[in-house]
């Protein structure tokens, strides 16, 4: 495991303490959370993108309607992919030594498109799987037309580092008299009750599937 940043660029300059170059680390925020943003340029602006990730060994994946000018920008130019979990309020005796708990990962590089009909369905139902694993063989099957339709975009993780901020407030000594609460407060995502389309069968309905109870992420 590489404990050295990849790149002047994944390097933390502040705070050093706090960051985590090698890839189990990488791969464990990666794989914990699906929702990424991503960074690129459109006509010249910054503009981010929140789109679902996931992660194939070294390469984080995303996809989107092939005539998206968000697809197109994030081919034309190197983006910055971020991944972010936040755990806790973290609540000291002073505003400024407020903060909070967290896991994230940024990523740099220049994403490719997939190109091959079958390689795209691949990629796609390893998303499906990671988030319901068994739902891709009970799906309609996809389309030769929905696979043109729908641009896969992958990212290689040579240049990637995680940061990792976790504990109890960081109250300097003078303060820790001061008469107010501190500590954390932790935070969680869960997921509740599923709710059945409208039109769903009745059978359906009353039977939801083992991977919707299952479910977890954060």
């Amino acid at each position: 495991m590489p404990d050295t940043p990849p790149s002047p660029r994944t390097r933390l300059r502040r705070m050093h303490e706090k960051a985590a170059y090698d890839r189990a680390t990488i791969h464990a925020v990666l794989d914990a959370m699906p929702l990424a943003h991503i960074g690129h340029l459109v006509q010249g602006a910054p503009v981010v993108t929140p789109t679902l990730q996931w992660r194939v060994d070294e390469r984080v994946y995303w996809h989107g309607s092939s005539a998206s000018r968000m697809i197109k920008a994030a081919l034309a130019g190197p983006v910055c992919l971020t991944v972010s979990i936040v755990d806790a309020m973290v609540l000291a005796r002073s505003g400024l030594e407020h903060s909070v708990n967290y896991r994230a990962v940024m990523a740099f590089g220049q994403p490719q498109a997939l190109t091959d009909p079958a390689e795209k369905e691949s990629a796609l139902k390893a998303m499906m799987e990671q988030l319901f694993p068994g739902r891709w063989q009970e799906l309609r099957p996809i389309t030769a037309q929905e696979l043109k339709a729908t641009a896969v975009l992958s990212l290689p993780l040579s240049e990637a580092s995680a940061k990792i901020d976790d504990g109890p407030p960081a109250d300097p000594a003078e303060d820790i008299a001061h008469p107010v609460w501190a500590g954390t407060l932790p935070l969680a995502t869960t997921p509740g009750t599923p709710r059945p389309a409208p039109d769903l069968a009745a059978a359906l309905a009353a039977d939801p599937p083992p991977y919707l109870t299952a479910f977890r992420w954060g």
